[in-house]
């Protein structure tokens, strides 16, 4: 026994100097519910580390939602309360978190076998929203079988257009774009040839690593090519008048790709691939926000010193602390193209709706509506959406659906959304659905007239606005008005800390029964 408690120990001084050290995006997803006391620690230890002898296996499951592992014959995820026998991929967030998928008819079943992306036809009306979709995409999969599922994996789309199909709208209301991989002409528009040759030797090898997070087979860099492909053939669309709107349902992500790198799950940046088709298309400004709950540091990098592209990214920050550590107030473009980088870096997680809606309606509209863009762009990564495993923020689908509303009014409409992150199935397709139906014309149900954002929240708005007043005129009155009422909102923020508590930690958080998911919470706020 005593052996056994030395082992542990070891084991759990292995883990504490780890999350001590630099951490990749996959090993904070795995690391993430670490703490930096010994005593406090509920982290799982692997069993098959101890001599036989000594062990009875306990069963272990991964939750389909979340990909948090689960000890134990539970029906249910400790972390996010799925069913193990979930029925997401096949209605997606409409079928029911608490039974299992025998319980769908096979109607239910079958709702999303509609969607065969390489028959698609193209979509006929100039008052459309588009959809571009391929399930050649589902290839690009990690081959190598880790101790935790790949939180970037191929159910991600499956479960935004099971999500789709069930709701009728798509195929149906919206309609699908033909899809292609995008050329290396193209490529070259924001790429170098180190990033676009790299990308592609990796259809010659079974398995291969960028980063140590970032992986490709042999089909990652067909799919990298036609997600790029899409949403340069649906930005051009947007801009010719084709199309009314639309969203790219796409994979791998591209917000981390830089113009040499490949990284953080991102091959290569269909934002910026889409920016460049824009201007093909005749659009003289592009505007690209990223609400991705991670900086897009490729983004940046590709257009930092470009005056035709103004780039606004909202995300976790924490002083650099927060994956990937760019991303600051300060990081305002360079070589004369300064007040083009806007970044609104959120000091810590938790951040909602009321803190991103008003960071729109003191920041990213005003600066967009001096800016004047011509077509939109929206980086819409899903993982600072409430139950995500890696952003731990609580943006629900109606503050994502107000934002697309907010920026419906810019640029005529035109507007591309494009998907990047997002890791909680339940989560990621609720979330994508409530922003298409924005697409399509209906309106979301959320009072801005008065919202009060947190007092981490303003801060950070008034840092924001205080650094690109010197570049956007229109932002001083604001930054005085706020920066009078500072008093104000310090003081409801503290009458109402009190009373938030429990109350502030959001649903999923309570239903797992684990102690340390409070606790993690509660640090999270802090």
């Amino acid at each position: 026994m005593c052996f056994l408690f030395t082992m542990m120990g070891g084991l759990m001084k292995q883990k504490n100097a780890k999350r001590k050290s630099d951490m990749t995006l996959e090993e904070m997803y795995n690391g993430q519910h670490g703490f930096e006391d010994d005593e406090d620690d509920d982290s799982d230890w692997e069993p098959s580390a101890l001599p036989d002898h000594h062990v009875v296996e306990v069963p272990k499951w991964f939750c389909l939602n979340c990909t948090m592992v689960n000890i134990g014959d539970d029906l249910h995820c400790d972390v996010c309360g799925e069913h193990r026998e979930s029925g997401i991929l096949k209605r997606g967030h409409l079928a029911s978190p608490f039974y299992g998928a025998e319980g769908l008819t096979e109607d239910d079943a079958h709702a999303a076998d509609g969607l065969q992306g390489p028959s698609l036809q193209s979509f006929p009306s100039d008052n459309a929203t588009a959809i571009g979709f391929d399930e050649r995409m589902l290839l690009h999969e990690e081959v190598v079988m880790k101790s935790h599922p790949h939180p970037e994996r191929p159910d991600r789309i499956r479960a935004i257009a099971a999500s789709l199909a069930a709701a009728g709208i798509f195929p149906g209301r919206c309609y699908p774009i033909s899809a292609r991989e995008i050329t290396r002409e193209e490529l070259l528009m924001v790429h170098s040839v180190e990033n676009i040759e790299a990308v592609e030797l990796t259809s010659h090898v079974l398995s291969s690593y960028f980063t140590p997070d970032t992986y490709a087979n042999q089909y990652s860099a067909s799919a990298a090519r036609l997600a790029a492909g899409l949403c340069f053939d649906l930005a051009a669309a947007i801009c010719s008048g084709s199309a009314k709107n639309g969203f790219a349902l796409v994979r791998p992500p591209g917000h981390h790709a830089g113009v040499r790198q490949a990284m953080g799950f991102c091959l290569h940046n269909n934002a910026a691939v889409a920016a460049s088709a824009a201007q093909i298309a005749g659009a003289k400004k592009v505007l690209i926000i990223d609400w991705d709950v991670h900086h897009g540091n490729g983004t940046q990098e590709i257009f930092e010193k470009n005056k035709s592209v103004l780039y606004v990214s909202l995300h976790r920050h924490e002083g650099g602390k927060f994956y990937p550590g760019t991303g600051s107030a300060y990081e305002i473009g360079v070589m004369g193209a300064e007040g083009y980088c806007v970044n609104v870096p959120w000091s810590c997680g938790g951040v909602g709706d009321n803190d991103y809606v008003f960071a729109f309606q003191q920041v990213v509209l005003p600066i967009a509506s001096e800016f004047d863009p011509d077509f939109t762009i929206i980086s819409a990564g899903f993982d600072a959406a409430r139950g995500d495993p890696l952003g731990c923020c609580d943006v629900t689908p109606t503050g994502y659906a107000q934002m697309t509303h907010m920026c419906s009014a810019l640029s005529g409409g035109k507007l591309l959304v494009i998907l990047e992150g997002g890791y909680n199935l339940r989560s990621i397709s609720s979330s994508a659905t409530a922003v298409i139906k924005v697409l399509l014309g209906e309106s979301p149900r959320h009072d801005v007239e008065q919202v009060m954002p947190t007092k981490a929240g303003l801060r950070t708005v008034l840092e924001v606005l205080k650094i690109q007043l010197n570049y956007w005129p229109s932002l001083e009155s604001r930054f005085l008005k706020l920066q009078s009422e500072w008093g104000w909102y310090a003081l409801q923020e503290k009458k109402h800390k009190k009373k938030r508590g429990w109350a502030k930690v959001p649903t999923w958080w309570k239903w797992g029964p684990k102690r340390w998911l409070y606790r993690l919470w509660c640090k999270k706020l802090s």
